[in-house]
């Protein structure tokens, strides 16, 4: 039996700012360079070194600037699905597909969209499924790039409008298009979320194809992957993709979890390293 590590799936960021530090030590060694040997070097060495963090901000599961939950631990036969964007018109049906196939998932709402269908969101939670901070308007275009004031309150917004319509204080955080910027620790760790990745999907945000949602999750598969998820989008075929995917999962034997029920679960011998990799920076 595998060894169970005491490292937890939930992690809010507890060092938000350990990038800046790394930051400063940088853009000194840099002004150092351009001191000695002028423009011509300093300019290519000082954009080089800021690669790594477009990098952080741009890749959706790095951790430079706080730990991501990228897959489930554990060789078990199961998932983790997440579902992004909601409530919208898909959120009834959604459920009541996921109960047919004995299903859990978290759904990853905007609080904007909650506000806007409350009873929505309170049949999530009813019905025994998570509910995940994904920001309170959805900035699709810049959540990447807003400052520290805006992500602040796109975060603190969120929580305090799920938290109020469901009782229950969101844990798990998912940015926007997967991309958070240095700003999105701070934030994190004052409201304790843990930021969530994904290791499975099949952009059914844009697709249009069912069968070719499924099929491109299912060969990403693994035991304890995290299945990225969407609904409402303009298509309107997120749902005959859900339907799709929880057959094949049947079909596969896997079995859809919440996170939550793996958490201090001595029968769960979890080797963590592989969700998470180092402590990061901004850790």
């Amino acid at each position: 039996m595998q060894r169970m590590s005491s490292l937890p799936l939930h992690r809010p960021p507890h060092r938000p700012h350990g990038w800046a530090w790394w930051l400063l030590v940088v853009l000194l060694a840099v002004a150092a360079v351009w001191w000695r040997y002028g423009w011509e070097v300093g300019l290519p060495v000082f954009l080089l070194s800021l690669a790594p963090f477009w990098w952080a901000t741009l890749v959706p599961d790095s951790r430079l600037f706080s730990p991501v939950l990228r897959r489930l631990p554990g060789d078990a036969r199961h998932v983790w699905l997440t579902i992004d964007d909601g409530p919208s018109t898909d959120t009834q049906a959604m459920l009541d597909l996921l109960d047919a196939h004995a299903a859990k998932a978290t759904f990853f709402v905007v609080g904007a969209r909650a506000q806007a269908r409350p009873e929505l969101l309170r049949e999530i939670v009813r019905r025994g499924h998570g509910v995940g901070n994904h920001s309170e308007t959805h900035p699709q275009a810049w959540f990447w790039a807003l400052p520290p004031w805006r992500m602040r309150t796109e975060i603190a917004q969120a929580q305090a409008i799920l938290r109020q319509i469901t009782g229950v204080t969101p844990r798990w955080f998912r940015a926007v298009v997967g991309m958070a910027n240095p700003f999105v620790a701070v934030a994190l760790k004052e409201h304790q979320l843990a930021r969530v990745a994904w290791s499975a999907r099949g952009f059914d945000a844009i697709s249009a194809d069912p069968q070719s949602v499924a099929a491109r999750i299912e060969s990403q598969l693994k035991p304890g992957a995290i299945v990225l998820l969407h609904e409402g989008a303009k298509h309107g075929r997120n749902v005959e993709a859900l339907a799709l995917l929880l057959q094949r999962l049947d079909a596969l034997g896997y079995r859809c979890v919440l996170p939550e029920t793996l958490e201090g679960d001595p029968a769960e011998p979890a080797p963590v390293g592989a969700a998470y990799s180092r402590e990061p920076l901004g850790g």
